[in-house]
């Protein structure tokens, strides 16, 4: 299963999420917490928690009491006649934020898995969830310079988090007790930032304590891989946190003021328009359809051979195999390859700069800036247990190609 891509913006408090496979917006609309992008602010009230007391029980009774005392606690089963509880005290400094795949109410950020690909909300299907129910928390500082810090896991309606026998779980020198979940919370911070001349970064797996590790050998393996010391659980602006179904995008306010905005993707699409594109074979004018028309292929929609980039109009010949009915001869260039609609990139907040949108992902024909569409051409998303692959931001399809991406060839119109 491809994971879902959201977008997580975080203004000083602003915390914004976005959903890849949508191309901006949920099939049946944004509605309470399932979004397709989350604004986080600082609370009225702080409800952040931090380790207290540590208790080590011998009975599972002793165990449920102290679970029970009404307050935040993390519970690690070591054994049928042992388990460590770490109580949890009111942090007065810091916001907590969760996000997993339960609407029960500890859930700030209710995330789903779905199949990539799919436009329609009809064709949308939900799959056994690899998502956790309560998958992580952020905790944000109240106060300048607003740091935040993810976890994996989050506290549950009873305000526990259980770590089970068969969880990865250890003490660590300094004696205090950490853990991973089954499938994990990965985090990849990019290198240079969400900018245009940002890298790839190395994924890294984060405990239920803040720590960062090298990835397992497979996504719910026991033996947990190897400290990093030289690296923390901060978030930075690009930052992708994986929850194995679900990727989230982190962005921060300074990051998001050198990223278009909404209406600058539209002026963009109206000056393509404008240029009056035509087929370089039927000769009649393409436009790329309204933002809110993004899910209907209309009469005047460019469509582009993905081997050559050439953009036409749609027509129906020039196929090259009974097996592979999207496979076409590019009547320029005499290339085979796919030949699909393009769809201009909605979600501002995926771009890594402001260019004209003039490169498309291959094999799904989303379109955005040239830059962002090599950015996002050579991000190693996790698929499944051990996997890892690019795909397209807009849509979670997985990416093929030689370059993952084309740039586009368009005619203006002869007069």
């Amino acid at each position: 299963m491809t994971p879902i891509l959201f977008i997580m913006i975080y203004l000083k408090y602003l915390l914004h999420l976005s959903f890849s496979r949508y191309n901006g917006s949920l099939p049946n609309g944004d509605r309470g917490r399932r979004k397709s992008r989350f604004a986080l602010y600082k609370r009225l009230k702080a409800n952040g928690v931090k380790p207290s007391t540590v208790h080590v029980i011998s009975t599972p009774q002793a165990s449920k009491a102290i679970s029970c005392k009404g307050q935040h606690s993390i519970s690690y089963t070591l054994s049928r006649n042992q388990t460590v509880v770490v109580e949890y005290t009111h942090d007065k400094d810091t916001d907590m934020f969760q996000v997993g795949r339960s609407t029960e109410s500890p859930i700030d950020f209710v995330v789903t898995d779905t199949i990539s690909g799919s436009q329609n909300s009809d064709e949308t299907q939900i799959t056994q969830s690899t998502i956790s129910r309560f998958a992580c928390r952020i905790v944000c500082d109240r106060n300048a310079p607003y740091t935040a810090r993810i976890f994996a896991a989050g506290f549950d309606s009873s305000k526990n988090i259980f770590l089970g026998e068969k969880a990865a779980k250890w003490k660590n020198p300094d004696g205090h007790m950490d853990g991973l979940t089954t499938n994990g919370v990965l985090v990849m911070h990019p290198k240079g930032g969400f900018t245009e001349e940002s890298k790839p970064g190395v994924w890294r797996e984060i405990s239920v304590c803040g720590d960062v590790y090298t990835l397992r050998e497979t996504r719910s393996a026991q033996q947990r891989g190897k400290l990093v010391e030289n690296e923390t659980n901060v978030l930075q602006d690009g930052s992708l946190v994986d929850l194995c179904g679900a990727t989230l995008l982190w962005r921060t306010a300074d990051g998001l003021f050198h990223t278009p905005t909404q209406k600058h993707i539209e002026a963009l699409r109206q000056e393509i328009n404008a240029g009056r594109p035509q087929c370089p074979v039927g000769l009649n004018t393409l436009a790329f359809p309204s933002i809110n028309r993004k899910e209907v292929v209309e009469e005047k929609q460019p469509w582009a051979y993905l081997s050559c980039g050439h953009v036409h109009g749609y027509h129906n010949w020039g196929h090259r195999s009974d097996t592979e009915a999207n496979e076409r001869e590019c009547p320029m260039c005499r290339t085979v390859g796919p030949y699909v609609p393009l769809w201009l990139g909605c979600e501002a907040g995926f771009y890594v700069d402001a260019g004209p949108p003039t490169y498309a992902f291959t094999p799904c024909g989303h379109v955005c800036s040239e830059k962002s569409a090599k950015y996002w051409s050579q991000i190693p998303l996790p698929h499944g247990t051990h996997a890892f692959h690019a795909a397209c931001p807009f849509c979670a399809t997985q990416l093929s190609g030689d370059q993952n991406c084309v740039k586009l060839i368009f005619q203006g119109p002869i007069d």
